[in-house]
């Protein structure tokens, strides 16, 4: 094959954005001159939410794991010197996924833009967020709703733009088999277009559902998540043509970016990391019929704290040596044909079909988001169980432990800090754009809005005109709230334990004896302060400490410093467990620990996980904490071992 007949390579992309929009700004603008062709931009958690910066439960999240967009002055900043008309944009953004879009087209109207012209992505995939990353909004049925009002509203004015970016990414990450991964991506997207048919005519359909594009994850066994990719391609295709009747073959493609997994990225040895991303990777390029359209890698030391922008960049060279010093795009399919890649896809498919089926009998994605997520929560203990155990092998966490100390994490600067002034930065301008706008254009703007939302109109025209009038974040998502309500998600972890008995005999015993001691069962309440929504680990600590034979209180994600210590009190506990891993660790601790003293609630020890440096973690210790784990904890026994040391069972014994 001739240099000119090879394959274009994917997109390359990393997925960027922290501190302020300025600063995200300048690492886009950077990574673009070192050869990235895509952006993929990280929103902080108070945007992915609907929260201003300046919102109670926004404090020490702006911009942690993302830039804050505040407002059409944020956005504009954030593409300043970037032409919209020419960039291929994915952003990370579901549930406000219209309004962002929103602001994202009045910029393009700003730059002069043909909005028709303009290429990217939204996420958009509520179910995920129900399921595994937990950003969600407003309860399921209008989310729906809203997300297929994006589409319907992009097949009159953005044809090029993807409406909705199925994401099974978090499902892998919060434990999903690759059945799993592939039934339940398959099952929100027909969810999607059962609802998008009643808003496009019966001729515009087809194209619509190709704008369906897909995000998936590609984990370490790397043969099965190959076979899994070359599934999806085939299942797909099978859904377009038997359920949806779509015949052109243009319209059927299964169209996907990736980005390859960061549950199994390791805090041990993780110089590691960078042979497990780069064999990820090639699970979704080296087949050429189920071919990657985007590709988006972690950085190595993604376990450890914020990448810096080299780091990023050793990521992307990767990419660009697989893409243009090999051969690899100058060839066919190279697995077409191989027995045992086709035997695999078979299993795979035949498995991912029995799941849809039982998802559909349930009366699809919607209504199933329970029994789904439960699903999760047990497959993902399978796997901690596997890696604890020893039957699953990870280098460096379970298996040959001994090595050298890396010389890549020496240093004060072996990852990046965000800026501990962005907040303050973010918030005074938040204010001074509240101040300068045109107060009655914004209050018309938001009742329009309200009306539409209301009365079942397509939300986008008015989110638009909100966007340009200067309307701010959490004050269209307050408009959400209003007319459909807030919701919190099923966490999957029951009050009642589990069969599983595995490695757990010595445990129980003890938490038995401590029950004998304190006469009643050790309670434990396990809570996630602020806005961090990945909440696998909090549940795998529930439903660990719950087949143990604790008592557990754990009602899910988003709550106040406030509400957790006022749950500790009436709940009558002995012991606060805390999950958070968006380095919002230290504010929120410190809002915690003072209503504890305040609340004379001192004698209950807390523990904290998180991605928290060693710095950090003696300043935890120093407020009172009286645990600290990290990702390298990952023997839950050994933290229920260490729970039932914590409680303190002398004055009851001295009764």
């Amino acid at each position: 094959m001739t240099e000119t007949t090879k394959d274009r390579p994917w997109l390359f992309r990393t997925y960027a954005g922290h501190s302020t929009a300025k600063a995200s700004n300048a690492l886009y603008r950077g990574n673009l001159a070192k050869g990235q062709t895509g952006l993929s931009v990280a929103f902080d958690l108070p945007t992915q939410t609907g929260y201003d910066s300046d919102h109670e439960l926004a404090r020490g999240e702006v911009g942690k794991v993302g830039v804050p967009v505040d407002h059409l002055g944020d956005m504009r900043l954030l593409f300043d010197q970037i032409p919209l008309e020419q960039m291929n944009t994915s952003m990370t953004i579901n549930a406000p996924a219209p309004w962002l879009l929103s602001l994202y087209i009045a910029v393009a109207e700003e730059q002069g833009a043909d909005i028709s012209k303009l290429q990217g992505t939204v996420q958009n995939d509520l179910i995920k967020e129900y399921l595994s990353r937990g950003t969600y909004i407003c309860p399921p049925k209008p989310s729906l709703r809203m997300i297929t009002d994006v589409a319907a509203y992009t097949r009159e004015h953005l044809p090029k733009w993807n409406p909705m970016n199925v994401c099974s990414y978090h499902l892998q990450e919060a434990g999903a088999t690759p059945e799993q991964e592939l039934s339940y991506a398959l099952a929100t997207a027909t969810a999607v277009l059962d609802d998008l048919k009643g808003k496009v005519a019966p001729e515009d359909f087809p194209a619509m559902v190709g704008r369906i594009s897909f995000f998936v994850n590609a984990g370490i066994r790397f043969v099965t998540e190959m076979c899994k990719m070359r599934a999806f391609v085939d299942l797909w295709d099978e859904i377009c043509v038997e359920r949806y009747g779509v015949e052109d073959p243009k319209y059927r493609r299964f169209r996907y970016g990736v980005q390859v997994n960061s549950l199994g990225l390791t805090e041990q040895q993780p110089e590691n990391n960078v042979y497990r991303i780069l064999i990820e990777m090639l699970a979704v390029t080296l087949s050429k019929k189920a071919r990657a359209r985007a590709v988006q890698l972690p950085a190595w030391n993604e376990a450890l704290g914020l990448p810096r922008p080299w780091d990023q960049q050793w990521s992307l060279r990767m990419q660009q040596i697989v893409a243009y010093e090999t051969d690899l795009l100058e060839y066919e399919d190279l697995f077409d044909g191989n027995p045992a890649v086709t035997k695999k896809v078979e299993e795979l498919k035949e498995n991912a079909r029995a799941e849809l089926a039982q998802i559909d009998a349930m009366g699809g994605a919607v209504a199933a988001i329970e029994y789904m997520k439960s699903r999760l929560v047990e497959s993902h203990s399978d796997r901690i169980t596997g890696i604890e155990g020893g039957a699953t092998t990870v280098v460096g966490v379970n298996r040959w432990t001994e090595a050298e100390p890396s010389p890549l994490t020496a240093g004060d600067e072996a990852i990046m800090v965000a800026d501990k002034d962005a907040e303050a930065d973010q918030i005074a301008r938040l204010n001074a754009w509240r101040r300068d706008r045109d107060g009655d254009r914004v209050a018309k703007a938001l009742a329009a809005l309200r009306l539409a939302a209301e009365t079942g109109e397509n939300i986008m025209p008015p989110s638009i005109e909100a966007a340009r009038a200067g309307a701010t974040t959490g004050e269209w998502a307050d408009v959400m709230r209003a007319v459909f309500g807030q919701y919190r998600g099923p966490t999957g972890v029951s009050k009642n334990p589990s069969n599983r008995t595995e490695g757990l005999d010595e445990i129980r015993a003890e938490v038995d004896a401590l029950a004998g001691r304190l006469g009643r069962r050790p309670k434990l309440l396990v809570g996630k302060p602020g806005l961090d929504g990945h909440s696998n680990g909090a549940e795998q600590i529930a439903a660990r400490a719950r087949d143990c034979g604790m008592d557990i209180t754990y009602e899910g994600i988003r709550l106040t410093p406030g509400e957790i210590v006022e749950a500790a009190k009436t709940e009558d506990v002995h012991v606060v467990g805390l999950s958070i891993l968006s380095g919002s660790h230290i504010p929120l601790l410190e809002a915690l620990m003072r209503l504890m003293k305040e609340n004379d609630l001192m004698h209950i020890p807390v523990v904290v996980g998180g991605i928290i440096p060693d710095d950090d973690a003696a300043r935890l210790r120093a407020m009172g904490v009286a645990k600290v784990y990290t990702p390298k904890d990952f023997e839950l026994n050994r933290i229920m071992f260490d729970i039932v040391g914590l409680i303190d069972p002398a004055p009851v014994a001295a009764e």
